[in-house]
């Protein structure tokens, strides 16, 4: 099975994130200011200003830059997902791209699955999970990543 792309998560979300009451009007000026400051190959200062037109409905702003980004290519969707991430987290988790089932290979582990894993398996496992968890990209909140990050550094020797 094959990795899904940026572009198709943005496909699939769409409808997810045109749904009321799923951002607010604050949420996506920051992200479109986000990626016009960040990123301005990626939105230019005409793009932003429409986008943020606010003779315009929020709806109608929101579709227009979804398909802009998906017209745009990979590396745009992604920074997308990044601002979403950072302006609206708790909706950035609650994404149909994230709660669908991936790949069933056990090469990663989601930020739920991760907590079980190392408390309830012997050193054995931990190990296996050391290296899973070194090579997965794994969103955490950045105090968390400080401690997960000196976890996985502290026992490389013997890995």
């Amino acid at each position: 099975m094959t990795e899904q792309t940026y572009c198709d998560r943005l496909v699939q979300d769409t409808p997810f994130l045109m749904g009321h009451g799923s951002l607010s009007e604050q949420q996506v000026d920051r992200i479109i200011l986000q990626l016009n400051r960040y990123y301005p190959q990626i939105l230019s200062n005409k793009d932003a200003e429409k986008f943020r037109n606010p003779k315009a409905s929020l709806r109608v702003r929101l579709c227009d830059l979804l398909g802009h980004l998906q017209k745009s290519g990979e590396r745009d969707c992604r920074e997308f997902y990044r601002a979403l991430y950072i302006h609206a987290q708790p909706l950035h988790s609650r994404l149909p791209s994230r709660l669908a089932p991936q790949n069933s290979d056990c090469t990663e582990l989601d930020s739920g699955t991760v907590g079980r894993e190392l408390s309830d398996r012997d050193l054995k496992v931990l190990r296996g999970a050391r290296r899973v968890l070194g090579f997965s990209p794994i969103i955490v909140d950045r105090h968390v990543s400080r401690f997960l990050l000196a976890f996985l550094t502290d026992d490389l020797g013997r890995l």
